[in-house]
């Protein structure tokens, strides 16, 4: 994911090189067939590819939002998944009281946590068609990670292993009837969440819709050096490769945006929100964990049972 706010201009337009030499090419090409050939009578109207562009800027502007919109959908699925692995850890940390004989609760707190961590990293490898069960030895357990070794989906994997702890927290009387259905709507937006995911990675942008504007710009830029030829002569080179490249980049970043998932560095940046959800668990483990509980005042423990 690109999060600077300078973009070199070398990573821009190294996108649309080849379009760009090809261009080039051409329009120098008629510019000289033009000069030396004395072909003054092939000229085509400034209003024809003035007419044509705007169609085409029509076009390209739908795209584009088109694209974002899916980009942007993407952004907000992810945020979801933020505020709602908050909302997990915060509900097995206060839900499940380990304050007395809490050494075998915190474990099982601890796993559920450090499991859901996994399940943000598993997720961003499986959208990006990676290997969703690597790196994940620092968080699960040697029974967690047999039971997914044979899994092709992990995250709905791991989903399935969080409610499993989920009813052995309520068998064993940890948590309530009201506080398991509380926690089980809270994984069930996961695989909602997920689902949303999904939906738009496997949803194909319409491949005529690109096909059609693709060949419409190209038509567009074929068209231009004839009708500047008359009125800028050889700056018409220059003025076609500027041109041009605001059509193609356009065009590039909405085929880059329609994919969040790609690996690309316009992709949402599942990575770095993983590795902030990491540090936002891990911080409210260490809040909570026994050695921080055993060195509350007496009074304020009070407070906190009553």
């Amino acid at each position: 994911m690109l999060l600077k706010e300078n973009i070199p201009a070398t990573y821009v337009f190294g996108k649309i090189k080849k379009e760009l030499i090809m261009v080039a090419i051409y329009s120098t090409a008629i510019y000289f067939v033009h000069q030396y050939y004395n072909l003054e009578q092939i000229s085509i109207p400034l209003a024809v590819p003035t007419i044509l562009g705007t169609i085409i800027s029509l076009l390209l502007a739908f795209r584009s939002n088109q694209a974002y919109d899916r980009w942007w959908e993407a952004r907000i699925l992810w945020g979801g998944i933020v505020n709602d692995c908050r909302t997990f850890t915060r509900q097995v940390l206060t839900f499940v009281d380990s304050s007395y004989d809490g050494e075998e609760k915190w474990a099982l707190k601890e796993r559920i946590v450090k499991r859901q961590i996994a399940w943000c990293y598993s997720l961003s490898h499986h959208l990006r068609k990676q290997n969703s069960k690597q790196n994940l030895e620092a968080y699960l357990s040697e029974d967690d990670l047999n039971s997914i070794k044979d899994m092709d989906h992990v995250p709905l994997a791991l989903n399935e292993l969080q409610g499993h702890d989920l009813r052995t927290l309520y068998k064993l009387g940890w948590i309530n009837e009201y506080q398991q259905v509380t926690m089980d709507g809270t994984l069930t937006g996961f695989v909602n969440t997920m689902g949303g995911c999904e939906r738009i990675k496997n949803t194909v942008f319409p491949a005529t819709y690109s096909v059609y504007i693709h060949w419409l710009v190209l038509f567009f830029v074929l068209l231009l050096p004839f009708s500047l030829m008359e009125f800028f002569g050889a700056l018409q080179v220059p003025l076609v490769i500027a041109i041009s490249s605001a059509f193609f980049l356009i065009e590039k970043m909405a085929i880059h945006l329609q994919d969040p998932f790609e690996n690309m560095p316009t992709d949402t940046p599942t990575t770095t929100i993983s590795r902030k959800i990491e540090h936002d668990l891990k911080q409210m483990l260490k809040d909570e964990s026994p050695r921080n509980t055993d060195a509350v005042p007496v009074n304020q423990a009070v407070f906190y049972i009553l």
